[in-house]
């Protein structure tokens, strides 16, 4: 599924859930139909501008099933930034951010193409402040581990929790403000 309700492509959309969404309703913080975990609906236009084009960085984390085991060296390479290809052809160093190797996520569905056991692998949790296109991916790449899954599982303290693919959960705006660090 990608995050919006309509599209000229023969896709999963937003729309297909079975909930009545308001009107006026948007992502934020879209998913690749690569990606899953955590996204955003809402009808309050602000939340974008305060969340992605604030001078105050917000926190995003990702859990992250990569190729392979991953060296000290290689996570350390992640955490202090690596080069990746950005739009328009350019090559960007990313910031500091948070990498740390995790065990692999118990609760997690199995989709219908998971990466096979005993294939080595290595599952990261990466927390990152920017958000360049497929960032996360690019960057596991850039240190030759291929991205074979991706889930975000927080904005800032709005947690996935035990929410399951198609599950949609109502938040009162206060706690959503409070929760993604924002002033409304």
């Amino acid at each position: 599924m990608v995050s919006q309700f309509i599209s000229p492509d023969n896709v999963g959309l937003l729309k297909d859930v079975p909930y009545n969404f308001p009107e006026g309703i948007h992502a934020i913080g879209r998913l690749d139909n690569f990606s899953e975990g955590l996204l955003i609906l809402t009808t309050n236009k602000k939340v974008t501008k305060l969340l992605f084009e604030s001078k105050i960085p917000h926190k995003r984390t990702y859990l992250v099933q990569v190729r392979d085991i991953v060296t000290p060296e290689k996570l350390h390479q992640l955490q202090t930034g690596v080069t990746i290809r950005v739009r328009g052809g350019g090559y960007y160093t990313t910031t500091a951010c948070e990498v740390s190797i995790v065990d692999k996520p118990m609760n997690l569905y199995n989709r219908p193409n998971e990466f096979k056991e005993g294939l080595p692998n290595t599952w990261l949790l990466i927390t990152l402040t920017e958000g360049k296109f497929h960032q996360v991916r690019k960057m596991t790449d850039a240190v030759r581990h291929r991205c074979k899954r991706l889930i975000r599982v927080s904005i800032e303290d709005l947690q996935l929790n035990d929410l399951q693919p198609g599950e949609v959960k109502e938040i009162e705006e206060k706690v959503f403000f409070e929760q993604l660090k924002l002033r409304g």
